[in-house]
């Protein structure tokens, strides 16, 4: 933020006053003060949590200004711009607690209310105090109203309409200023919204509302006002001049852009402050934005308690929009798993238990359980990371811990919990796979917010019959989801097909020496994709690089490949350049491995399995690996020749199985016979080795 956008905000609430200086009054109002224009970085020195604060000096931790005033007898306002706001940064006057920064990454213009008698006479103190973790941040332009804030945003107005096809459908909003920052805002009544705590969700600058309408109440200025519904939608775009003592009508059309036929979007991954006691979703604020975001399957997994959306979506009138699922977040101190769709009633979990087998039959018993998930398991949660390099073997896909894992899908991207790595996971999937493990891949939010973290950015698509999304058949979504018949989405849709009639899922047999590949990315005109890579059980073996374009169809690749000498699995995934505008902006890495961000959108098929031997079933790398240990033995000289056909994933697995057998892999007979083979044998045999330095 620079002088020029205070200059700007200065004017905007100074305009406020030229109504009110009209009118009979028996002294002059007071004008809004501004008590510091300038911007400061807070941080701890030394250590930039974000490349962009590198090699910059913090103005310190805290920031304490002083400034002089008046004793208020009646409420007034301070306004603050904020960036980069991560944990909480509690703000102080004169010793008392206003509230709090809110913990969001994008620019925004905050308004906190200054109580009666807050304010003395003569010099007051303005502090942001800390939080105890590294946190870079930048705030400023302090402006003071003696206004109660309500007065402030009520004397100019935009009435919003987002329709589609002519028709009037629940929506996001998202409004920013002059100088782009989303703006301070409050639905105002209308009598075409009596009841508008069921009918919107509003936060600084996005509004979600449950039927495409709504009034609200802004400084008089100039702004951007952005309808979106989610994923498959056009976002509208207009901007407008708010002014004083008018409500200024805005009418925006969005438009269904990408086709789904046959896939329902789901979001398995949803809290609310109402039962997860922490974020700030409320109960029905959450029914307003599942709609909003044109989410079609919405799965309740608040942690450890059983949440039923179906009244709630009743009482906001939405359930024809989408389906609620009953679920719970099994939140343990040995990682989170959620488990659905739950009968109504049942027992929940108890989720002191750590041994992970007797969870899994736990959840398993549950009524009504068909699918398990292990969320966001890169992250850190009660000191254990589930696969961290002490529970898992990433390049074999083993669990260090003992038993073989039996969840049913694991979360390679949760938008609201972002890698600085956007592959890490799919590696970890593919290892997965190769070790033998019939798992799904999924997309989720784990949103707990309103707009801090959008719901559905992270979703994934499950093939299922689709017409009606409030009376979805659950169980077929389940048993799709589990048969791998699912793309994971954020910001990308990733079809990929085999010989024209194989896709996700499905197991490509009765194959001719060459196989035909075709991959399609679709995605609407505010994302792209420059790259779609081909994986084979786990190793890229096509990359191509492709324009970029607003038009929904990003990429069709076709690629055709000789047929491999051994079984393998298939995911096409693509990606683009990263969404930075602030209706749909991708958040910085929730616990980054790195200072630098690079945001990137992503699509991924699911898998089609590859039955290259023609024994009419699917063999995973482990199993070969096994079966060739068994005949050949561990021998260096009797081994590795026959390796010579299959790729790194089968030879990473046969080291493993020499070295549990008591083989040193690292001999020179070893390294001698990895001279005459393939390449992909000795970068297995490599990976596996380097898999246990990390160890």
């Amino acid at each position: 933020m620079n002088r020029h956008s205070l200059a700007t905000l200065l004017l905007l609430l100074l305009s406020c006053f030229v109504s009110h200086a009209a009118a009979p009054s028996t002294a002059a109002p007071e004008r809004p003060v501004a008590i510091d224009a300038r911007e400061f970085h807070l941080g701890t020195p030394g250590f930039p949590e974000w490349t962009e604060f590198a090699g910059k000096t913090p103005h310190g931790r805290r920031l304490d200004l002083t400034f002089p005033a008046t004793a208020n007898a009646t409420a007034h306002t301070l306004f603050l711009r904020q960036r980069d706001v991560k944990f909480t940064w509690n703000v102080l006057l004169n010793g008392k607690k206003l509230g709090a920064l809110v913990p969001m990454e994008t620019a925004l213009i905050h308004a906190l209310v200054v109580p009666p008698n807050t304010l003395t006479n003569g010099q007051n103190a303005l502090a942001i105090v800390p939080p105890t973790a590294t946190d870079d941040i930048v705030v400023g332009n302090f402006i003071l109203d003696p206004r109660p804030l309500a007065v402030c945003l009520a004397d100019a107005a935009v009435e919003v309409q987002v329709t589609e096809a002519g028709r009037r459908v629940p929506c996001r909003l998202t409004i920013t200023d002059a100088s782009g920052a989303l703006a301070a805002l409050t639905p105002l009544p209308s009598p075409a919204i009596p009841n508008l705590a069921l009918s919107v969700a509003a936060r600084p600058g996005v509004v979600y509302t449950r039927d495409g309408r709504v009034k609200l109440g802004l400084l008089p200025g100039d702004y951007t006002i952005y309808a979106s519904r989610g994923f498959e939608y056009s976002v509208a775009t207009q901007r407008v001049a708010v002014v004083s003592g008018r409500v200024t009508p805005v009418n925006l059309a969005i438009e269904r852009q990408v086709p789904t036929p046959g896939l329902i979007a789901c979001d398995t991954h949803i809290h609310t402050l109402t039962y997860s006691k922490h974020g700030d979703a409320s109960l029905d604020e959450r029914m307003i934005t599942i709609a909003g975001e044109g989410i079609e399957l919405a799965v309740a997994t608040d942690h450890n308690h059983h949440a039923d959306y179906s009244e709630a979506a009743v009482r906001t009138r939405l359930q024809n929009h989408f389906t609620s699922v009953i679920g719970n977040e099994v939140t343990t101190k040995a990682g989170h798993f959620n488990a659905f769709p739950i009968q109504l009633g049942s027992p929940v979990v108890d989720h002191r238990t750590e041994d992970w087998p007797t969870l899994m039959a736990a959840m398993r018993r549950t009524p009504g359980v068909q699918v398990i998930t292990l969320n966001h398991p890169r992250d850190l949660h009660s000191n254990f990371i589930p696969l961290g390099p002490t529970n898992f073997n990433a390049v074999l896909g083993a669990n260090l811990r003992g038993p073989e894992f039996t969840f049913d899908a694991l979360e390679v991207i949760t938008s609201g919990a972002m890698q600085s790595d956007i592959m890490l996971l799919y590696h970890d999937w593919f290892a997965l796979l190769n070790h033998g493990q019939r798992i799904t891949a999924i997309g989720s939010s784990d949103t707990h917010d309103v707009s801090r973290f959008i719901l559905g950015q992270g979703r994934t698509y499950v093939a299922c019959p689709d017409a009606d999304p409030g009376a979805l058949d659950v169980a077929a979504a389940c048993r799709s989801l589990r048969e791998g018949r699912a793309l994971v989405s954020l910001g990308l849709l990733t079809q990929l097909r085999v010989n024209d009639r194989f896709s996700s899922g499905d197991l490509a047999t009765n194959l001719a020496e060459e196989i035909r590949v075709e991959v399609t990315v679709l995605g609407p005109s505010w994302t792209s994709a420059d790259r779609v890579e081909l994986f084979a059980n786990g190793s890229k073996i096509r990359e191509q690089t492709v324009p970029l374009t607003t038009a929904v169809e990003k990429a069709k690749l076709v690629w055709n490949l000789p047929r491999p000498a051994h079984d393998v699995h298939l995911v096409a995934i693509a990606t683009g350049p990263g969404v930075r505008a602030p209706f749909w902006e991708i958040p910085r890495p929730y616990q980054p491995s790195s200072p630098m961000f690079n945001p990137r959108v992503v699509g991924s098929s699911g898998v089609v399995w590859v039955d290259a031997d023609g024994d009419g079933k699917f063999t995973a790398a482990r199993a070969y690996a096994q079966a060739l240990v068994a005949r050949f033995g561990t021998t260096a000289q009797r081994l590795v020749p026959e390796l010579a056909d299959y790729d790194r994933a089968v030879a990473a697995q046969a080291a493993s199985l020499c070295h549990a057998a008591g083989v040193e892999v690292r001999t020179p007979v070893f390294g001698v016979a990895l001279r005459f083979v393939p390449a992909a044998v000795g970068e297995g045999f490599g990976a596996f080795l380097e898999s246990l330095q990390r160890r």
